[in-house]
């Protein structure tokens, strides 16, 4: 059971393929602190040096994804806290989750707001109820948003949108996410059903073609050349058994089984 203080567990499925992320801070909404984010690091080091192929983020409780930061946290910080320590911290714990190898999905079952969005914009997919709702909330408390929410979604949905979104404290429901390019999917049925078919699919994939796939995406993201990095990406991927197995696979006219080798 959850306390008020909050946890962040790490959970494993029986195949080791799939690492399940969750923040469990429920009677709080999830409102993240600095302790939750030292805990959500330490659980990247264990992903990061895992097998898994696939990581999944998940919050707990019915009425909120996230809240985002917790107001009684930072409101009393100096302003050199803030700067110092406060903001910097979820930078680098979000940086290093959006830099995990391993695709990563956030399942987003309602509100994801401030810090509660920043957490989502640092997975790959954004996978939503048809209820939840998102937004960057921050300026109306006199803030801003400051764990990567500027440049992650204005990436995503560009920068006139993402002005309507920060500068007029707009909430957005799922159905505009989607259209907007804030989220991946939006269940038309049970959330977990949705969540189980972006995760099959990831997992239908040589993981590390995939893993390459991911990094040659975000290089792109900040204008790496795809020319040159291209190139020795598929140089690399060739070496490996994955290759080997999936052109056999593919003249075969079977489904491949990828190894990770």
């Amino acid at each position: 059971m959850s306390s008020d203080v909050g946890t962040v567990t790490l959970s494993v499925s029986d195949d080791e393929t799939i690492a399940t992320v969750l923040l469990d801070r429920a009677p709080r909404l999830n409102a993240l602190t600095p302790a939750l984010l030292t805990e959500l690091d330490t659980v990247i080091d264990e992903i990061a040096t895992s097998r898994a192929r696939v990581t999944v983020v998940r919050t707990a409780g019915s009425r909120a994804f996230s809240v985002g930061a917790d107001i009684a946290a930072f409101s009393a910080l100096a302003p050199t806290d803030m700067w110092r320590h406060w903001t910097p911290v979820g930078h680098r714990v979000f940086a290093r989750l959006a830099a995990l190898p391993q695709p990563t999905v956030a399942v987003v079952d309602g509100a994801a707001l401030g810090g509660g969005l920043e957490l989502a914009l640092a997975c790959d997919f954004r996978v939503t109820a048809p209820e939840a709702t998102l937004g960057l909330p921050e300026t109306g408390l006199g803030l801003v948003p400051g764990w990567g929410g500027t440049e992650r979604l204005t990436q995503l949905v560009g920068p006139a949108r993402a002005k309507e979104i920060i500068l007029t404290r707009r909430t957005i429901d799922a159905p505009t996410a989607l259209a907007w390019g804030l989220v991946t999917r939006v269940s038309t049925g049970a959330l977990e059903e949705e969540v189980d078919r972006v995760v099959a699919d990831l997992l239908s994939s040589a993981p590390i073609a995939q893993q390459a796939a991911k990094q040659l995406i975000d290089a792109a993201a900040v204008g790496a050349p795809s020319s040159v990095l291209e190139a020795i990406a598929c140089g690399f991927v060739a070496t490996t058994a994955d290759f080997a197995e999936g052109v056999d696979a593919f003249l075969g006219k079977r489904s491949p089984n990828f190894g990770g080798r």
